[in-house]
């Protein structure tokens, strides 16, 4: 018999999970984790907010596809990232929340910090639950993680009470319990494959639209195996979230600007692990063939056929069904007639990009700016966007392509992801530039992260479009109210990188397009955190997007 406390059990269990890093805030409700992770071998990474420490975890999992974990304090601790974890669930990343609480003995009695914190994270999570006992610390742990991974990814909550922490346990008598080697994923109805095959064939216009969920797929870790799978049906392809770079972007199946023509034209539509939300106009007429076919694949059987009629429902995987669709199929399709006027509509965007991406004007264009950055991207190198209006502008111009990952927060649309994005990507990645694309108004959100970033030599780039305002809310409210009542959306050309100098880092303001480029190289080159604060001229590029 072997008697540790109950801190030294967790991260025992973290480290049979392949657990390397814990992002936290302090709080003395979880101290014990921190005494147990050094003695472990687990890097204690701390932030200045919870919320962040919840989206470092979020992003350890987009970079490394296991699940990220973090630790808050009771209370307080834990309301700051609840924005974390719905954010997560609603992107369906996996991750575990370990939140303190106040000895068992004293619940309902009014101790610090006390509070319900298992039903406060019930609606947002896969599993929110109170660990009953120190000795089942490690069987938790390891369910957490399964339930995490399993069907469709998300966020998991263990509440583990302070006396629990404290109180020792055996740590010869592990649990029965054991960690997954990968979790199961399942492959879809083989007959429902074969009638999706049948359309294809018979498809005159097809097109495939592809979510985030592929990047959970066993077929993830093998780009090209995706891209085989993908070229055999000869149509459009586009890529959105977490999907973005499945195929190079060179590659003459890969869309993205004509989206809106391939709907409103196809006569099949393939969607795999992607909803009919907002982002396609929950699949309505408008922006819907009317007389077109849509075969819908995803891991959650609830989210088939939700806002719109489809004419065949797949559970399952969307890397596995995939492949599985490219082998019903047998002999390669091609639509040389459809794919001609695919590829006119995508080179009139394009061009209609390029006046702005080739304008030498001062302030910079943001297009221009972006193109800037993406001419510097290397191969392993990780983009994180924060914000709205720029935001939205570098995921059009950035030719983001595996192994580079684009990470954004998702449909929740949360601001403030970007440092605890960066910080995993980082340390998940460490020969990697990572860069936080920002809008001057979610930089505001968490900017002082950059002082943790300093402090533990975690150093990633920061890019700010700053054009004095949050755009994307009020383009849309100057033109439905007028520029005298459009109230709280204006800001200043605040000298953000001044912020990131007093925190240890490294600043850079560019007003002149001769200046940017010498920026962005001394940043990737500098080996510090960096923010290269750019003011931007205004642009009718976004112009139309809707914000809600």
């Amino acid at each position: 018999m072997v008697l540790v406390h109950g801190g030294r059990l967790v991260a025992q269990a973290l480290k049979r999970h392949g657990t390397t890093h814990l992002f936290t805030l302090c709080g003395g409700h979880i101290q014990a984790i921190y005494d147990g992770c050094t003695d472990e071998g687990i890097r204690v990474v701390d932030v200045r907010h919870e919320q962040t420490a919840g989206h470092a975890a979020d992003g350890w999992a987009r970079v490394t596809g296991k699940p990220g974990v973090c630790a808050v304090t009771a209370g307080p601790g834990t309301t700051d990232v609840v924005t974390a974890m719905a954010n997560a669930q609603r992107a369906q990343i996996p991750l575990l929340c370990i939140g303190g609480a106040g000895p068992k003995q004293l619940s309902d009695m009014g101790s610090l910090q006390d509070m319900d914190h298992v039903s406060l994270m019930r609606p947002i999570t896969k599993w929110s639950v109170q660990v009953p006992e120190t000795q089942r610390i490690g069987e938790y742990i390891d369910a957490a993680f399964r339930i995490a991974q399993a069907n469709v990814p998300g966020p998991v909550f263990l509440e583990m009470p302070l006396d629990l922490l404290m109180n020792v346990g055996d740590e010869t008598e592990l649990p029965s319990t054991a960690p997954l080697d990968n979790p199961p994923r399942p492959s879809g109805d083989a007959h429902a494959i074969t009638k999706a095959a049948e359309l294809l064939r018979n498809a005159k216009r097809p097109c495939f639209l592809v979510g985030s969920q592929i990047h959970w797929s066993p077929l993830r870790a093998f780009h090209d195996a995706i891209r085989a799978s993908l070229e055999p049906f000869g149509a459009p392809v586009y890529l959105n979230g977490m999907a973005r770079g499945a195929l190079p972007a060179a590659h003459p199946l890969r869309f993205s600007r004509s989206r809106r023509f391939a709907l409103a034209h196809a006569d099949v539509v393939i969607m795999l692990g992607t909803p009919f939300d907002f982002r396609v106009n929950y699949g309505r007429l408008g922006t819907w063939n009317p007389d077109g076919k849509v075969v819908q694949v995803d891991l959650d059987g609830a989210e088939l056929g939700r806002n719109r009629k489809i004419d065949i429902a797949i559970q399952g995987d969307s890397g596995l069904v995939l492949e599985a669709l490219a082998r019903e199929l047998g002999a390669p399709l091609s639509h040389p007639e459809w794919m001609h006027a695919m590829r006119a509509e995508e080179d009139k965007h394009i061009r209609n990009m390029q006046t702005e991406i080739s304008d030498n004007g001062s302030p910079p264009n943001p297009l221009r700016v972006c193109a800037e950055l993406g001419k510097r991207l290397k191969p392993n190198d990780i983009v994180i966007g924060d914000g709205g209006d720029f935001v939205a502008t570098a995921a059009s111009v950035l030719p983001i392509e595996w192994p580079q990952l684009w990470m954004d927060p998702g449909p929740l649309g949360t601001l403030g992801v970007g440092p605890g994005y960066a910080m995993a990507a980082k340390l998940a990645r460490p020969n990697a530039n990572v860069v936080v694309v920002y809008g001057d108004g979610s930089f505001g959100l968490h900017a002082m992260e950059f002082e943790a970033m300093a402090r533990q030599n975690i150093p990633v780039i920061a890019l700010i479009g700053n054009d004095a305002a949050w755009s994307q809310i009020r383009r849309g409210q100057v033109e439905m109210y007028g520029e005298a009542r459009a109230v709280a959306t204006g800001l200043d050309f605040t000298r953000y990188e001044k912020v990131v100098e007093a925190c240890g880092g490294v600043g850079f303001w560019v007003e002149r397009i001769e200046e940017l480029g010498q920026a962005l190289d001394a940043a990737f080159s500098c080996g510090k955190p960096t923010c290269i604060n750019v003011k931007i001229r205004k642009s009718d590029f976004r112009k139309g997007a809707i914000s809600v």
